[in-house]
This record gives C-alpha cells, structure tokens and sequence, in this order.
C-alpha cells in the first residue's frame, strides 16, 4: 500500500489569482476555467482523479484589506471573492466536483493567498464547496504548511508545490501563519503592526497597487522583479519619493535569501550554494537604461545589494546633518533621486523613458521558453528528493516542461490570468513603440484585451494546466493549453512520458 494518495490522473493548475474588485482583476477566463473543472471531474468516472489548485488561487493582495494580511478580515475577505460574480462560477463548478465520487480537490497555499492557512477560511471554504455534506467535504484537502502535496500514479510519484518556498522575496512564514491560526482559534486577534510581510508583499502593497490603480498592466508584466522599480518610477515619478521603501524592500529581500534554503529541505542540509538566491543589484532593480539615465552617464558598474542597502542606511537613517558620503554611482537622497528623474524624463520624454525601461525589464526574456531552468526550476530540484518523478510548480506564471533525465521530470503549470507579449519589433525605437505607449498610458483593459501589434494579439490567449495521466501502465505527464470555452479537450503542448 502506498504512503501516499493513488490516482489515475491528477491535474494541476495555479496562479488562478481571484481577487480584486472590477477593474482591478486580472484574471479573465472564468468560464472557461468553470468549464474545464467539469471536464476533468468528467474524466474517468470509475477512476480516481484529482484536481490540485497549486497556489495563488485567492489574490487577497489584490484587496482592500488593513495591513498585508487579513486577520480578522479574512471570512469577509475570502466570503466578498467567492460571491464576487466575476468567479462565482468557478466556484459553482468546484462545488460539483467534490460532491462527484472518485474525486479530489486539493488547494495548495501560495503567497497571494496564505489566509487560506487560517482554520477560519478553510471551514468557509468547505461550507461553501460541500455544505453538511461529508462525503464531499472528504474530498477536500488542504496543503498549507509549506510541505507541498504528494500522491501517486501508478508507480510514479508526484510532488505538487507552489514554488515561492525558494523564493526570497516571496517566501511564506508557515510558523508566524501557524502562530495566526492559534490565536484566530483561542479569539484573539492580531494586530497589524505585528505582521512583518516578505518583500514581495510589501512591493505589491507600497507600491505596485498604486500603480495598478492608473495601470493595470503593470500585473501581467513577468518576471516581476527584475528592474520593476526602473519601470514603476518611470509610469509614476511619484514612487520616487518613495525610494526609501523601496530600498527597504530590497533589504527584506536580502534577508529572505537566507531563509529559503531550508523551505523545501526539511533537514536543512542543502548546501547554500545550491540553492540560495542571487544578490540583486541596482542594475536589476532599476534597469541599466534607468539607472544610467539618471546617474546622467552611459555606464555604471552596478553595485551589489550590501553596498546599496548601505548607502541607503547612512542616509536615510541619519536624524539631521549633511547626508552620509556615498560610494560612487549611488543614487543619492530621495530628492536628489527626483531631480534626476525628472531630469532625465524631460530630456528623452516618458515615451522613450518606458521603453527603455521596458527594455531593461524584459531583456533575456524566457519567458515564453518552456524548457529554459530558471531559477524557480534549479533551487526547487536542488530541494526535491529523487523519489519524486514529476515535480509541479507554478508562482512564476512561466508555463515549463522539462526532462531532468533518469526517468525524472519538471513542469511549471503557468498561470490563469492575462499575459503580455513584447516583441522586439514593439520595442525597437520610440517611432514602433509610439502606439504601444498610447495604448498602456490611456487604454484600460478593455482596450488592452483587444490591441493587436503586427497582426498579433497584445494579450495572449494561454491559460495552462499540467496532468500526470495513467496510460498503458505508464506515467504520463503533459504541459498543455486550455482553449475556447474550455469544454473541448486541451491542447498538448509538450507530453513526457515515464515508462
């Protein structure tokens, strides 16, 4: 007997991310998601089948809450995006599939949505999906301690996990969440002051959000970190003022690199060249093109994290007195850092600005490379025992398939919401660039949803799931793309199977 749950088939999708008001949502395809739930609770109705939601399937960032994380707030949080009727149909489909015997729903906890840690929250979810009804409310299970989930398929085993736990400026304090559910079910509360949220938390809720309110693009920009400042100052000089957050956030950062080498590795044992984060530098933060232009220089040899968090110390933190001395090639006090700003944008125009910025953000993209090892990829693997043959992740909405050899395979099962494709062509110079700054600067997402570039679609039409599939008595795992309404049979994209 195995230790672990057998199925025929498991199917995973993540990064749903339901949150958010109108206008402020970004995940689209809600039918065709309702739909496809009800296609894999079709699938092998004498069988055991298994549908993981692995991680991010809330956007509570995404909400009007206190502070970064619903306490108190978190039934009403969780109950308004349930009700929303932007998802409701989701829902309604979830809800047909526990009552549906031979079926599974697990729901893995990500980092837009670690409330679902919360004992509160995850009996509201098993009212609203099974009511009184026991037999489905047993076909739920959560995984929200960071353990990720295993099961079986025939003799292959499969290891589901959301990816922020290598993942320094998103990873989850599975003990300070566990502290939480203490105190939500001993009555207490918790204060907000009390919550010291990761770095990516705090660049979504200081910063990110307010962009996103003129914005809403700013969301579906992947990957979300490398010189995402560079691009938000440029959209929004104001958030220069806010500099001292933001350095403040890299620190936090630099502080979770040393926290997400024992995530995934219970034992804590993996060397740290193995698996820690690389050092951010200014360089990435901003953007070469940003940061040179407001250094007013062609290049500047970037300095590492330690160097800029120091600088940023000496400065900030002084109480009166001249500002500290700085190391060459820093960007100076909060003021002088607007000037420069505005200087610069006044020179080349925020047109031309953006693009550069943009350019910086994506430059040596993979986003769309689906056997590129990204940094998700190697410190996950590096975790993982070698008795896992199919490891599944998401969090970084880069849809992957790869083979790692010896019968072992990876796969990264993308993302739900809208994505953006920036083409070269798109971004060559300020001429070819012309209609696509219009189009972010005064478009909605309405607009956005229907913009096309060089005959191609601004928006792309991909939400992706992965399956491990008994056939033939192997293991059969594919990356594919759920399309139209979602009730047709999704498109394989890449299939590994493992004899």
């Amino acid at each position: 007997m195995s230790d672990f749950p057998a199925y025929d088939e498991v199917h995973v999708i993540s990064d749903i991310h339901m949150g958010g008001k109108p206008g402020f949502q970004i995940l689209r395809e809600t039918e065709r998601l309702a739909n496809y739930i009800r296609q894999v609770a079709a699938q092998r109705p004498e069988g055991r089948v298994a549908l993981v939601l692995n991680g991010d399937v809330f956007d509570t960032l995404a909400e009007d809450i206190r502070g970064y994380v619903a306490v108190d707030e978190a039934v009403a949080t969780v109950t308004r995006i349930m009700g929303d009727k932007s998802f409701s149909a989701i829902w309604e489909a979830l809800a047909d599939f526990v009552k549906t015997k031979g079926r599974t729903l697990v729901i893995v906890i990500g980092n837009h949505d670690i409330e679902v840690s919360f004992p509160t929250v995850q009996r509201l979810i098993l009212s609203r999906l099974a009511g009184e009804d026991l037999d489905a409310r047993a076909r739920i299970e959560f995984s929200t301690t960071g353990a990720g989930y295993t099961c079986t398929v025939g003799n292959a085993r499969v290891f589901c996990t959301h990816g922020n736990e290598v993942d320094a400026w998103n990873y989850n304090r599975y003990e300070d969440l566990a502290k939480v559910a203490r105190r939500l079910n001993a009555g207490r509360s918790l204060d907000p002051s009390e919550w010291y949220p990761n770095a990516g938390t705090r660049m979504v809720k200081e910063v990110m959000n307010e962009v996103k309110r003129k914005y809403a693009w700013i969301d579906l920009l992947k990957p979300e970190t490398s010189a995402a400042v560079g691009t938000l100052v440029v959209l929004d000089p104001s958030q220069a003022a806010k500099i001292n957050n933001l350095l403040s956030i890299l620190g936090e950062r630099q502080r979770g690199a040393g926290q997400v080498d024992q995530r995934l590795s219970a034992e804590g044992f993996q060397p740290r060249e193995q698996t820690a984060a690389p050092a951010i530098t200014v360089d990435q933060l901003l953007g070469p093109n940003v940061k040179a232009g407001m250094l007013g220089v062609e290049s500047i040899n970037a300095l590492n994290a330690e160097d800029m968090l120091l600088s940023a110390e000496k400065n900030f933190g002084q109480r009166g007195g001249s500002p500290a001395p700085q190391p060459e090639g820093t960007l100076g006090t909060p003021q002088l850092i607007w000037d420069r700003l505005t200087g610069w944008l006044t020179g080349v125009g925020k047109d031309e600005a953006l693009r550069r910025a943009l350019k910086d953000w994506l430059a040596d993209d993979k986003t769309f490379d689906i056997t590129d090892k990204d940094d998700t990829y190697k410190q996950v693997t590096a975790s993982v025992g070698h008795s896992m043959d199919f490891i599944i992740t998401g969090h970084t909405h880069l849809e992957r398939a790869i083979d790692m050899g010896a019968g072992r395979y990876y796969f990264n099962s993308g993302t739900w919401i809208r994505l953006l494709r920036f083409t070269d062509a798109m971004l060559k110079d300020t001429a070819s660039f012309k209609p696509v700054y219009e189009l972010l600067t005064n478009g909605g997402m309405a607009s956005i949803d229907t913009a096309q570039f060089g005959g191609e679609s601004f928006v792309m039409d991909q939400t992706s799931a992965v399956s491990v599939v008994l056939e033939g008595g192997k293991a059969i795992g594919r990356l594919t793309h759920v399309e139209g309404d979602g009730t047709g049979a999704p498109q394989v994209i890449e299939q590994l199977a493992r004899s």
